[in-house]
């Protein structure tokens, strides 16, 4: 079973798609992991990310579908997790075309709803485990008071991403709702969009995620 997760930044995705690791064995693909990843390893493919970011130039859609046809080819699972791409119709384009290529399908498009200022007063509060990414809320769930993550149970530091302050959060998801929202439309129309509450508890999202997939 491939999937996509939609939402805006802070909408969840990365939480529900480590629980989805969990419980169905899916791989998260996601974006930013996979540019890291490929800069990293010295490969053919990874030295061409190398160069464009160390240009501070933009990577094309062509390279970031190199990474997923690699992934696809190498990792054996159930199924995937696509996270922060599809952004744009012409990568949905070239994401259905890459998946017919390869003889798999996309299941289903699952989008995150939420509500655009509690959204902002989530992310300006959270930190993430520098060691697994669990990510934790000063209001909801506070790091804990030995700095041991409870995901990973390692000592640990817990960072903020320079970028999760109130304007650069507007100024994201202004990006957002231009690019990305217009494939809610897309695979509505494909008949493959769900839609569920993402600003109610984890596990209760998790279950209408469940619920959305097993029905």
């Amino acid at each position: 079973m491939n999937i996509i997760l939609l939402g805006p930044p802070g909408a969840g995705k990365g939480t529900q798609a480590r629980i989805l690791e969990e419980t169905r064995g899916l791989v998260q693909l996601s974006t930013g992991d996979m540019l890291r990843e490929a800069k990293d390893s010295g490969t053919e493919m990874g030295k061409i990310v190398a160069d464009v970011m160390a240009r501070g130039e933009l990577v094309t859609d062509e390279i970031v579908i190199g990474l997923i046809r690699e992934k696809l080819q190498t990792v054996k699972a159930p199924g995937f997790i696509f996270d922060g791409f599809p952004r744009t119709l012409a990568q949905a384009d070239a994401l259905g075309e890459l998946l017919a290529e390869m003889g798999q399908t996309l299941d289903k498009v699952i989008e995150l709803r939420v509500d655009d200022e509690a959204l902002v007063a989530r992310i300006t509060a959270r930190s993430t485990c520098a060691n697994c990414g669990e990510v934790y809320n000063d209001n909801t769930k506070p790091i804990p008071a030995d700095g041991v993550c409870t995901s990973c149970g390692e000592k640990a530091e817990f960072k903020r991403r320079a970028d999760d302050n109130e304007d650069s959060l507007r100024t994201r998801l202004m990006a957002y709702y231009k690019q990305t929202s217009p494939l809610v439309g897309y695979y509505y129309a494909k008949g493959m969009h769900t839609e569920t509450d993402g600003m109610g508890e984890i596990a209760e999202i998790q279950s209408a995620i469940a619920a959305q997939l097993d029905g």
